[in-house]
């Protein structure tokens, strides 16, 4: 009867363990997956832009950063941190001038708090300056950026950022 009693009593403790074992696995494996989700930043809008032909013409371009992670600015603190840009391919009908990103926020990171890092988290435009050839235009611009929580970076990563220009 006790030998039955500590079997039971183990049987336990052993479900138990391996419970807290696969939900503990489960636990870090999402907090890894969370911050691979492909969207770490989100293009917004504008999904179409009329602008007058041949002529510079500056239009604002809205991105969203996911909760919990930051990007580097334009501007990085460090030369061995990824830059935030913008390009627009060549053949495309529409071409970059030139691009004002907004200053970067200065952030700490809790393990190293004499370090500020310039980043972007939350929502940001960047104002490009376009030149459109008459007519309309897919564009499928580029954004490359680098996504971060509070202790690790994700590999670089570009997204394409497609509007409709129509040059008129």
């Amino acid at each position: 009867m006790i030998a039955n009693k500590i079997q039971i009593v183990m049987a336990t403790a052993f479900m138990l363990a391996s419970t807290l074992t696969h939900a503990q696995s489960t636990l870090l494996n999402d907090s890894r997956q969370s911050i691979s989700k492909p969207l770490a930043v989100a293009y917004l809008y504008p999904e179409q832009v009329t602008i007058p032909a041949n002529k510079p013409t500056t239009i604002a371009l809205h991105f969203r950063v996911a909760s919990g992670l930051h990007i580097n600015s334009h501007t990085p603190s460090g030369d061995e941190l990824i830059p935030t840009t913008l390009t627009i391919p060549d053949n495309s009908g529409v071409r970059l001038d030139s691009a004002s990103y907004p200053r970067g926020a200065d952030f700490t990171l809790p393990l190293d708090p004499a370090t500020k890092l310039s980043v972007y988290s939350g929502e940001f435009i960047i104002q490009a300056r376009i030149t459109a050839a008459a007519g309309d235009h897919l564009v499928e611009a580029k954004l490359r950026y680098q996504a971060c929580d509070n202790t690790a970076c994700l590999p670089p990563k570009t997204i394409t950022v497609a509007f409709d220009v129509i040059g008129k």
